[in-house]
């Protein structure tokens, strides 16, 4: 989960969105309701690639869409769910004395901070938690998304942005750090959604919101992203052509970040056999369903017929 600079009364529906956009870049939308009695910073941290250069971070406005993730689950009807473009500038040296580029992006005053050291470099509304600042931190390698928050109960549009990762996989923030400290484990309100072709080629049928797929251990959307997004809205962070997949993490939970692990190409999706495969593996019980259905329906023709000659003419 994103971590706060300044105590907060509540965190709620946390809804996460991730993309790769290329072999080396992730998307990552963020979108939660909060309470806080006064401004703070929410602050993100991400697995970019190091050392961050200007082309390793941009962030995505979308304050014009606000129902983001309202349209995303529209795709789970309920039951009973290349190149990296370049959109900001950064200092060539991270490590630089130079104080750090703030964004308007939307809503928010944002900043990207390449690594834990640069927070020195940052205006002083953004104080990074101790937890964070202790040499044995978990995020020594990581970059962060900070984005500054209005006091009050809000639901902020989402956040949005791309960067250069350094994982294999799909990273979404979920390690909580709400009061300065890390619990082993935390309650979970959230809702990840994910785009990639691999998942796409690998899973069978629909069968409805409660059920996942055997492969890929999420729920499929019905139809592809274009049936419930406005994916034109989204400034490419939503795959028209895919579906999207999602999963449930709700009550308490190990306390930390997830890393879903990908196969396949992310962009085009290859030749799904595996329904084929599965009707033809069943197709031998249909066949003797089939015979044992004609077996008993041809004995009682038989006999129909041994009665219909007995009787007197």
């Amino acid at each position: 989960m994103c971590i706060f600079s300044q105590p907060v009364t509540s965190v709620s529906r946390t809804r996460i969105f991730a993309r790769k956009s290329s072999a080396i870049a992730q998307f990552l939308v963020y979108q939660m309701n909060y309470e806080s009695p006064q401004a703070t910073a929410m602050i993100l941290p991400i697995p970019v690639k190091q050392p961050a250069q200007d082309r390793s971070f941009r962030f995505v406005d979308l304050k014009h869409y606000p129902n983001f993730f309202d349209d995303l689950a529209r795709g789970f009807p309920f039951n009973s769910s290349a190149s990296f473009s370049i959109g900001c500038s950064l200092p060539s040296d991270p490590l630089a004395e130079k104080k750090l580029k703030i964004f308007k992006v939307g809503n928010y005053v944002a900043s990207f901070v390449p690594t834990l050291q640069d927070f020195s470099r940052l205006d002083d509304q953004f104080r990074l938690p101790d937890t964070l600042s202790s040499p044995s931190s978990l995020y020594q390698d990581f970059g962060f998304a900070v984005f500054q928050l209005a006091e009050g109960s809000l639901e902020p549009h989402p956040m949005a942005f791309e960067f250069e990762t350094s994982n294999s996989g799909l990273f979404f923030p979920t390690l909580h750090i709400h009061d300065g400290t890390i619990q082993p484990e935390e309650e979970f309100d959230h809702a990840l959604y994910l785009q990639h072709a691999g998942f796409d080629s690998q899973v069978y049928g629909y069968r409805n919101n409660d059920f996942e797929d055997t492969a890929t251990r999420w729920i499929r959307s019905k139809y592809t992203a274009d049936c419930f997004c406005q994916c034109a809205d989204t400034d490419g962070l939503v795959k028209q052509d895919l579906l999207v997949h999602r999963k449930m993490i709700l009550g308490k939970h190990a306390n930390q970040d997830t890393v879903v692990e990908l196969f396949g190409d992310s962009q085009t999706p290859e030749l799904n056999l595996r329904p084929l495969l599965n009707y033809v593996i069943n197709l031998p019980w249909w066949f003797f369903s089939c015979a044992v259905i004609w077996i008993f329906l041809r004995r009682d023709r038989v006999k129909r017929d041994a009665q219909t000659k007995q009787k007197p003419a």
